[in-house]
């Protein structure tokens, strides 16, 4: 077999559908966020407005979190030095997961590297702790959600978006006395819609079954404490695992689950994905409990973000563009095409120094090709001003482009 031009094939074959991926080479500048500096692939370095970042709330620059890295360093090196079991449980570890546990009225909460290895590292897990269980994941669900669902090795039923009438009648039609569990988002990131909370635990509770759900894009943003949708419902209570994010609206980095002290014990027990991976450093727990601790009681931050969020989607409605409907903080703009979704990304980049991720296929199905716009408390009105007379000038030269190149 000739391997290089199997490689080769693959990726002109990404790139022949328009989603061939190109990273910006950007760093930020602390105290100035959203402005970075970019790197063209000329080597010209300049100033940059990002709009696509993920550091929702621009935790990553706070002092209080830069510091507490900082002295973290100071205290006790870079690494963890291994595992959690081989010596990579430090007490900035512990404390964190302590501080998590109580964000979510936990008995207890467990560490990950990351938001993808929680999800799948838990739910894949899961399958072996509970023979014959069954999975009914939402079909909108992330891909580490997915990973996960699949390594658990057991039954599993989709069901579709959002729709607890079908999710009951695939829980109705399931054995009685059969373990199940409802796997299920907070906030799809991608469309900014929010999942049935309250409808999905009254159906596990109707018919004996475990939750599990993602807030990694609602951690730190809502509710009073920033518990997520789950704290702003009511209902954290009757969630049976919740797992969330350091990465997003914290700004640091690493994923957790919080549950009853028995499935953590469980879980730590029993997934590979936490047993055999390295511990996140020191200085990244000990930035992250900051982050998690501030936000605690910044709940005035939080209703700052909400109303940049909302008075951006009404400023692009009233411009004309096509903004996805969203009740949470993430500003969709549909563009329907990938080619023209990067050509236009590519040119606020260039042109305007404007920089936005295009988001195409696999993140969203084709034909739903989007700009992901995510305002933060730092981006101000003369910077929304920046970004719509932008847009006004790309769209229409991008789409006449299009046309041009359809001919």
């Amino acid at each position: 077999m000739d391997y290089q031009n199997a490689f080769e094939t693959a990726v002109r074959r990404v790139k022949a559908e328009g989603r061939y991926r190109v990273f910006a080479d950007l760093l930020r500048r602390k105290g100035e966020f959203p402005v970075a500096r970019w790197r063209a692939p000329d080597g010209q370095v300049r100033d940059v407005t990002v709009w696509c970042s993920n550091d929702y709330l621009g935790m990553g620059q706070l002092p209080c979190v830069v510091e507490s890295m900082k002295k973290a360093i100071d205290d006790v090196g870079s690494g963890a030095g291994g595992t959690r079991n081989i010596s990579g449980t430090t007490h900035y570890h512990v404390e964190l997961e302590r501080s998590l546990a109580d964000l979510h009225d936990k008995d207890a909460a467990l560490l990950f590297t990351s938001g993808y290895i929680a999800n799948e590292a838990t739910l894949s897990t899961l399958g072996k702790i509970l023979p014959g269980l069954i999975i009914f994941s939402d079909e909108l669900n992330h891909a580490s959600m997915i990973a996960g669902v699949k390594g658990a090795r057991c039954e599993k039923h989709v069901w579709r978006h959002n729709d607890v009438a079908h999710l009951e009648e695939l829980l109705a039609a399931a054995p009685k006395d059969a373990p199940k569990l409802i796997a299920f988002e907070s906030v799809y990131s991608m469309d900014g819609d929010i999942g049935p909370i309250k409808a999905v635990c009254d159906l596990a509770d109707k018919y004996n079954a475990l939750t599990y759900i993602d807030e990694v894009h609602a951690v730190g943003l809502y509710g009073l404490r920033g518990g997520g949708i789950a704290e702003r419902d009511g209902l954290m209570h009757r969630i049976d695992i919740i797992e969330g994010t350091l990465g997003k609206a914290y700004g640091v980095m690493g994923g957790y689950i919080a549950a009853d002290g028995a499935i953590i014990d469980a879980i730590r027990s029993m997934a590979s994905g936490f047993i055999f991976t390295t511990a996140l450093p020191p200085a990244l727990a000990a930035g992250a409990r900051a982050s998690v601790e501030y936000l605690k009681s910044a709940h005035e931050l939080r209703e700052h973000h909400q109303e940049r969020a909302a008075t951006l989607k009404a400023r692009l409605a009233e411009a004309g563009f096509p903004v996805m409907p969203s009740v949470t903080h993430i500003v969709p703009v549909q563009v329907g095409d990938p080619v023209l979704c990067k050509r236009m990304t590519d040119m606020l980049l260039d042109e305007h120094s404007i920089y936005v991720q295009p988001i195409n296929y696999p993140t969203v199905p084709k034909g739903t090709e989007r700009l992901r716009l995510t305002p933060t408390p730092l981006h101000t009105d003369a910077m929304f001003d920046a970004l719509i007379e932008a847009l006004h000038d790309v769209w229409k030269r991008a789409s006449q482009q299009d046309v041009a190149v359809s001919r």
